[in-house]
């Protein structure tokens, strides 16, 4: 896979969640000011409908109650990617390197854990053969 195809495909996870986000923002909003609406959005958006955004905003659109509702999610999720969008690289990079890191740690120990109990059990039957003879 190539550099580009990554963020085609990183950049649509990202805009998925994003406005699985929007729609969770907008139905704690109508919660406060029409519970109704508020309902029948979180009834409408449940059973995985928001793992293709675009898919979602189009067959929200469609519905007599959508249209409004779609422009509103658009709205929010952009709001959101322009605030966050900024920072998402340096965030990203900086979890990568902090994980792997662990993970190398990790790793590292075992790896150490293993020799050194293998030295010690060859030192130890190495030990007992002496005596032995």
């Amino acid at each position: 896979m190539q550099p580009k195809d990554i963020a085609r495909n990183t950049a649509e996870v990202v805009q998925n969640y994003l406005t699985f986000k929007a729609v969770q923002l907008v139905i704690a909003q109508l919660a406060e000011t029409n519970p109704q609406e508020s309902i029948w959005l979180r009834e409408y958006s449940s059973g995985g409908k928001l793992r293709d955004a675009e898919t979602y905003i189009q067959e929200i659109m469609s519905e007599p109650r959508g249209k409004e509702l779609a422009m509103r999610i658009m709205t929010v999720r952009a709001d959101i990617a322009e605030k966050i969008l900024e920072f998402l690289p340096e965030i990203v990079t900086a979890g990568i390197e902090k994980s792997n890191l662990v993970h190398r740690r990790y790793l590292l120990e075992r790896l150490t854990q293993t020799s050194s109990e293998a030295s010690s059990q060859n030192a130890s039957e190495a030990e007992s053969e002496t005596e032995n003879d």
